[in-house]
């Protein structure tokens, strides 16, 4: 379910008309719905109602400052992979004590920063992570709550890119070295063994490889147990994909149906890290067409957005549903909706069938939410766009465009060549 709708042949974001903000802030931007980011995180948490539970919004997905205090305020937690994003976390007072920290290199202050703050949970990902740590909180006095991120080697059927449970993925230790790394953990002496956790990927929409991973973390929580090694937290990622274009992933509610069956009798409690499932579509790319482009083969339609403010077409060749902000009769062509980046994978839609379009009108990439801004940048020294989040009958501007002076912030030209 999403907030994003047409009323008398306008697209609307809640009760805002989408041009009335382009009118307002220009394009390209961001727009996300917040009624459609609390209903996805209440649906996502009542899933598991019965077991204790934290749910850690990946904040990987969508850093925005005032995303990540709505989130908050519902109460979820973060997942994190940098200290920039314990940064963001913190700044927008999600509780440390619902900050879970995974990622395979952390830095060391990344890692003094984390236990200063106090967060729940370090996930580590190698043998050489657990003496970092553990060396770190020796020298500040403190003891680091840890889990071991496991590598079950299990296939989510995703793409390639976003599969990290496979042996051959750089993420988290293989279950055969685990019971090692496990008892030198315990032998650490500025380290506190709480959880196991993993991670198996990104955008699947089957339930099979969720209940797979959890029954070989399961086997493992009861090989610690026969050695002393009591399990408080079981960490199972996030990874539970969205309807981009005809996928049919499964509904939150079955997704904790299963898990919840799989989790009888463990005595632990569960920590979950949804990333896309919450934000994927709270939130569209707006943009406008700047020309339009025949060939003797092909149709183009120029946006004024590209590849830096949207990476996932180019990157993953990515669907996302191309809707026109207003409604009216025009033909159906193939084409292609490209921006202005100097690279041929520059394009939101690529050989599509879609409204024609003429220079002047807007355009709404959907699903956009997640992975969208967080993934932007600034290549062909081009500002990252402004953010909007829309509640109710008001819109906000959640981060400014940037200026082409913020582009050269910190830069400096050396007195050699003045």
């Amino acid at each position: 379910m999403h907030h994003f709708h047409y009323q008398n042949g306008q697209l609307y974001c809640e009760g805002v008309p989408v041009k009335a903000i382009a009118a307002k802030v220009g394009t390209p931007f961001y727009l996300y719905s917040a009624a459609t980011l609390s209903h996805h995180y209440q649906v996502f948490d009542r899933a598991f109602e019965g077991f204790p539970h934290i749910v850690c919004f990946a904040v990987k997905a969508k850093a925005n400052l005032a995303i990540l205090r709505l989130l908050a305020r519902l109460g979820a937690g973060a997942d994190i992979v940098s200290g920039g994003e314990l940064y963001r976390a913190l700044q927008a007072e999600m509780d440390p004590g619902k900050i879970v920290y995974s990622g395979v290199g952390k830095r060391p202050e990344e890692i003094r920063a984390a236990l200063k703050a106090g967060i729940l949970l370090f996930n580590i990902e190698s043998s050489q992570e657990l003496g970092e740590i553990n060396r770190i909180a020796g020298r500040m006095h403190l003891k680091a709550r840890v889990g071991l991120r496991i590598n079950p080697d299990i296939d989510p059927q995703t793409h390639p890119y976003i599969s990290t449970g496979l042996k051959k993925n750089k993420f988290g230790i293989d279950l055969e070295r685990a019971l090692e790394d496990y008892r030198r953990a315990m032998e650490l002496p500025h380290l506190e063994v709480m959880g196991v956790a993993c991670h198996i990927g990104s955008q699947i929409t089957e339930v099979t490889p969720f209940v797979d991973a959890l029954e070989r973390l399961k086997e493992l929580i009861q090989r610690l147990a026969k050695m002393d090694i009591n399990i408080r937290y079981l960490d199972l990622g996030g990874g539970l994909g969205i309807q981009y274009d005809r996928e049919t992933p499964p509904h939150p509610q079955e997704y904790g149906q299963v898990l919840l069956r799989g989790l009888e009798g463990l005595d632990c409690r569960l920590i979950l890290e949804p990333g896309r499932v919450l934000a994927g579509n709270a939130g569209i790319l707006v943009t406008k067409v700047l020309y339009t482009k025949e060939s003797t083969t092909k149709n183009f339609i120029i946006v004024d957005a590209g590849m830096n403010d949207l990476a996932r077409p180019s990157l993953y060749g990515s669907y996302h549903g191309i809707w026109p902000v207003a409604i009216r009769e025009r033909p159906l062509i193939k084409a292609s909706l490209v921006g202005p980046i100097c690279e041929s994978g520059d394009f939101l839609a690529k050989d599509r069938e879609m409204p024609a379009m003429q220079p002047g009108e807007l355009v709404a990439a959907m699903s956009a939410g997640a992975y969208g801004f967080s993934m932007s940048s600034n290549y062909n020294a081009r500002p990252r766009v402004a953010e909007i989040l829309v509640q109710d009958q008001d819109f906000y501007v959640i981060r400014k465009r940037e200026t082409h002076r913020q582009l050269i912030w910190g830069e400096s030209i050396p007195e050699f060549l003045k």
